[in-house]
């Protein structure tokens, strides 16, 4: 029998409400034989997440990066667009996909999200959106950014896989930009195993969303354009719906680990951590924290590895950057010299273990594992 001790810890595990419950949801399903094609349960999780969001229109997809894809063909986008090099590889993948270019331009250094005073001079005639992301969470400069789009006639579309809940000015922060793309993945604040979403501020966009994301029908017999297969199934959007029974509470837990670790870990020099950003509630996604090698007397690959080998599994979030990867080394703007923050911040990165079931005692004995 395995030791409590013995087990490993990761970086995120996902929030798992009582089986038991979910049970009548799988049993309605089975009568109802509905199971695909905008069923029960994905229409009341549409309505129920326009609710607790603050969001006027929500198009639920099987998977976020369906949805990114999506978003840039629902708004028509092509040539070349602005992004970060600091993000999961989905939000560059979907540009690829879409035969887009990407244009990476450098991250600033508070929060890690992108730079506005870099978007303007990376505008070329090519240019048609911005593909901004709100890293860990923290809403990027949306008023800076908007007056960019607004100032050369650009659409933007956030990828805001890490934002479900969050609100800034009292207001969703979905609701800045032409649309945001969220993120259901198992290892997100709220899941439905896999999933994602589409949010956008206008019935006629919410339609041409729901018709791309079937295959284009508009009708039995009409095809109004060149769609794919994204669909939320009626599995996942009923889990979705018992999981916002339990929302307010995860997140909650997520902050309570927010700040033990803020405790924990405040006075260690080389240590380095996000203050809360103003004006803003928060959902709290990951805790990254920032290594001083200089200072610290560690690297933090030297940490990640100590870490991973007492079976406390950290992740370099985001390391390396989606620049170096081969398929975007080759672009001119995945230059180093183009990105030196985004660079130095990569390999400095780390994210620690959060998830509502984490025990204190766990939490403990990664602190304490930092003091050396």
């Amino acid at each position: 029998m395995t030791h409590q001790d013995d087990k490993p810890v990761y970086v995120t595990q996902p929030f798992l409400p009582p089986l038991e419950e979910f049970i009548p949801y799988l049993e309605d399903i089975w009568e109802r034989k509905w199971l695909t094609n905008n069923g029960h349960y994905h229409q009341e999780l549409e309505k129920s997440l326009c609710e607790y969001l603050g969001v006027k229109h929500i198009s639920l997809f099987s998977n976020g990066t369906l949805a990114l894809i999506t978003a840039l063909q629902a708004l028509r986008i092509t040539g070349e667009v602005i992004t970060t090099p600091y993000s999961f590889v989905a939000t560059t993948h979907s540009l690829w996909w879409n035969n887009i270019k990407p244009v990476f331009v450098d991250i600033e250094p508070q929060f890690f999200n992108i730079d506005p005073e870099k978007i303007e001079a990376a505008i070329t005639p090519k240019t048609t959106a911005i593909l901004p992301v709100h890293v860990y969470g923290n809403p990027c400069n949306v008023e800076r950014i908007q007056e960019i789009a607004d100032a050369y006639g650009l659409h933007i579309i956030y990828d805001a896989a890490h934002a479900f809940g969050v609100k800034y000015n009292s207001s969703s922060l979905m609701n800045w930009g032409d649309l945001s793309v969220i993120s259901f993945h198992a290892t997100k604040v709220f899941n439905t195993f896999e999933g994602g979403a589409i949010i956008c501020h206008d019935e006629r966009t919410k339609k041409r969303i729901d018709f791309l994301k079937n295959f284009g029908f508009a009708g039995e017999t009409t095809v109004v354009a060149p769609g794919i297969n994204a669909k939320m199934n009626e599995i996942q959007a009923a889990f979705g719906m018992l999981q916002l029974k339990y929302i307010d509470k995860a997140i909650l837990r997520r902050k309570e680990i927010t700040n033990f670790y803020r405790d924990n870990l405040k006075n260690i020099p080389g240590i380095s951590f996000f203050d809360e950003c103003p004006n803003v509630v928060h959902s709290y996604t990951y805790f990254p924290i920032t290594i001083d090698s200089a200072i610290y007397g560690k690297t933090r690959d030297d940490v990640y590895s100590e870490l991973k080998a007492k079976g406390i599994f950290t992740r370099r979030y985001f390391y390396p950057l989606i620049s170096q990867f081969p398929t975007y080394k080759g672009l001119p703007s995945s230059n180093r010299e183009n990105l030196p923050v985004a660079n130095a911040v990569s390999e400095k990165v780390l994210c620690l273990p959060l998830y509502p079931d984490i025990e204190y005692d766990t939490m403990k004995k990664i602190c304490h594992l930092f003091h050396f």
